[in-house]
């Protein structure tokens, strides 16, 4: 698997050059950045770059977080919020097991893709980290244990952190705490990764156009309320199939829809 660091509107040049090098020192194949407020190929940040300045000089740009995620599978988000997280928090060892376990995991008859889609690990502001809605783009969330009385660490140490479990992971120096995969029937093992981001995202928006137009939701709430069934979607670790599976279902309530809203005009 691909792995993928990805800072959301990184304002500190000298973070973002300390993140290059991090990448580089852990194997990390490379570096989105969602809409830098910072110069991130100025001289600050090639100086703490060091020997990640190619790393750095080939990070990409995005507009937005959804677009740097979208051919992504597994998302890990970072965390430093104790309350109203819309998702369970993890410690490292368990967040970045279950991102692993794309790349680490045995397959029966997997579902066969053109390309193996990347895992990201995404890293919020200096300032305020991710937003609820961005921190909804990740099927895990990650925080870092620190103490009470200041628990706010800066980005690069905290990318540090999280570099290291996942470099001591990848080489086995500890065990992958990722729970049984389900059995299928004849005992055979099957693993269900998560389906792409931009595969979802298209799903909840046919989904909320529907709910919309039969209105299940109205305007000015359904925002709070596709939140929630985002986050039902991403505990539930949505598969390739099943995706396709919601939009098929969704495309057929819109037609007997739309079907019925027309006989009743005719009569």
């Amino acid at each position: 698997m691909s792995l993928q660091v990805v800072l959301v509107e990184p304002a500190g040049p000298l973070n973002v050059g300390s993140v290059a090098r991090l990448c580089a020192n852990f194997g990390i194949d490379g570096l989105r950045l969602v809409a830098p407020r910072c110069d991130p190929l100025g001289e600050e940040a090639r100086r703490m770059a060091v020997h990640g300045v190619e790393l750095l000089e080939r990070a990409s740009l995005w507009p937005t977080l959804e677009a740097a995620l979208a051919d992504c599978d597994r998302v890990v988000a970072t965390s430093g919020r104790l309350e109203g997280p819309p998702l369970p928090l993890l410690p490292p060892a368990d967040a970045l097991a279950w991102l692993l376990e794309g790349s680490a995991s045995p397959q029966a008859n997997p579902v066969p893709k053109p390309t193996v889609a990347p895992g990201a690990l995404v890293f919020g502001r200096e300032d305020r980290g991710l937003a609820n809605g961005e921190l909804l783009q990740a099927g895990r969330l990650l925080q870092i244990g620190t103490g009470p009385s200041y628990s706010s660490l800066n980005l690069s140490h905290a990318v540090a952190v999280v570099l290291h479990e996942l470099h001591t992971l990848r080489r086995g120096e500890r065990s992958l705490a990722a729970s049984p995969p389900p059995a299928a029937a004849g005992g055979a093992m099957v693993w269900a990764d998560p389906c792409r981001r931009q595969d979802l995202e298209a799903a909840l928006a046919d989904a909320e156009a529907l709910l919309l137009e039969v209105g299940f939701l109205l305007p000015h709430t359904s925002r709070a309320r596709m939140a929630k069934l985002r986050a039902l979607l991403q505990r539930a670790q949505v598969s390739e199939g099943e995706v396709a599976l919601l939009r098929g279902m969704v495309c057929q309530l819109r037609w007997a829809s739309r079907r019925r809203a027309r006989s009743g005009s005719d009569t």
